[in-house]
């Protein structure tokens, strides 16, 4: 390899670490703060970069929160995709699912901004396609365990429920509480 490509490559890799870093810090500026707290000067401050790499790696601020949700739902559908795929039988899936909800609720900032765009979405169109991936995932694993197109939509639907409720009790549920309320739902055979 020449060294122009070599460089090529490193600003390219350098660059990708920023716009990653940009986002992983707006997940943490809404979590703190919400979505109105995403300005430029905040999130390239908790980036520990100048203001001006985002503008230079994002149109607007809607184009910034647009990767931070697509970046949160991506992560999120590979989780239930492994569990999904996971070894193990009905049972077993279900049990790692409810122990991975109990977790997101332990340190609930990153569920928190979740849903905080997600809420943005309803309005803003263009960042719901970010969701679709999710969807998907959560009807695969369901499919998993049931063949019911009924309850594999009641689960898609009632999973976010689940964790929305959790971070507005005073109290987060248990794994087991979790777990009780998915097999009911899911009722596998």
């Amino acid at each position: 390899m020449n060294s122009t490509a070599a460089s090529t490559d490193g600003r390219r890799a350098k660059g990708e670490l920023r716009r990653r870093a940009l986002i992983e810090a707006t997940v943490r500026v809404i979590a703190r703060d919400g979505a109105a707290g995403v300005t430029h000067r905040t999130v390239a401050k908790e980036a520990g970069l100048p203001t001006t790499a985002t503008t230079y790696y994002f149109d607007g601020i809607d184009a910034l929160l647009t990767a931070a949700l697509t970046s949160c739902m991506e992560e999120d559908s590979a989780r239930i995709e492994q569990l999904a795929e996971a070894p193990g039988d009905d049972v077993d899936r279900i049990r790692a699912l409810s122990v991975q909800m109990a977790d997101l609720l332990t340190a609930p900032g990153h569920l928190l901004a979740e849903f905080e765009m997600c809420l943005l979405a309803v309005r803003r169109p263009e960042q719901r396609t970010a969701t679709r991936r999710w969807k998907n995932a959560l009807a695969a694993f369901a499919r998993r365990l049931t063949d019911d197109p009924v309850r594999v939509k009641l689960f898609t639907h009632a999973y976010d429920g689940l964790l929305l409720q959790g971070l507005l009790a005073g109290e987060a549920p248990t794994a087991e509480e979790f777990e009780e309320l998915l097999r009911e739902l899911l009722r596998p055979e």
